[in-house]
């Protein structure tokens, strides 16, 4: 038996919980930027995914227009640093309301170090830095989606397994529904399998 929930009867804050509790896991965009007076801005952002490949295009969407949002339409720059479990909570410092105009890098505490090919600064313990230029944006309902295109990626040595990205060395964090966060456990492996190869389905196996 299902229990039925229509959008179009409930409150957005209502449909929110639903939909952040069942779209899950969702990794997070710790997105840096700069303000045109030179501010910096760190923030964490769980509506993110890859957009593109060729070219290399990331996309994240701000709920609302928050400082991350006004910053990229401002100056066409951002940096995706990767969340790691490590630095859990200085993320969710990162999420606190401040004021406009105050930098989350040195409210928190968080080290920065100078990007390769943009202004906005990355996270000095990240294990990964996306450095990106605004591809467009796309207003839907009360959310932006910002595209990016990759112009730069750093990744530290130690998460590097024979020149490729580790998991278990990357340790990303990713959110879930109410004040819940997970980190990767359980890691299952399995190959794609090709028609040529195909012996019915995995129940009949």
């Amino acid at each position: 038996m299902r229990i039925d929930f229509d959008p179009a009867a409930m409150s957005r804050n209502e449909f929110y919980k639903l939909l952040t509790a069942t779209v899950v896991p969702r990794p997070i965009a710790w997105v840096s930027t700069t303000s045109a007076d030179g501010t910096h801005n760190l923030a964490p952002h769980s509506f993110f995914t890859i957009a593109s490949v060729a070219p290399p295009v990331v996309q994240f969407s701000s709920v609302g227009r928050k400082d991350t949002l006004h910053n990229v339409e401002a100056t066409g720059q951002f940096v995706v640093n990767f969340a790691p479990e490590g630095l859990f909570e200085q993320i969710n410092d990162t999420g606190t309301d401040f004021p406009h105009g105050v930098s989350e890098f040195e409210a928190a505490g968080i080290a920065t170090e100078p990007s390769l090919r943009v202004k906005p600064p990355r996270v000095a313990a990240s294990p990964v830095a996306l450095e990106c230029e605004v591809h467009s944006t796309l207003r839907i309902g009360d959310g932006t989606v910002v595209f990016g295109r990759v112009v730069h990626a750093a990744v530290s040595e130690d998460a590097l397994v024979d020149g490729h990205p580790e998991i278990s060395r990357l340790k990303p964090l990713s959110r879930l529904g109410k004040d819940e966060w997970a980190a990767v456990s359980g890691v299952r492996e399995i190959s794609r399998i090709r028609h040529a190869d195909w012996r019915g389905p995995a129940g009949d196996r």
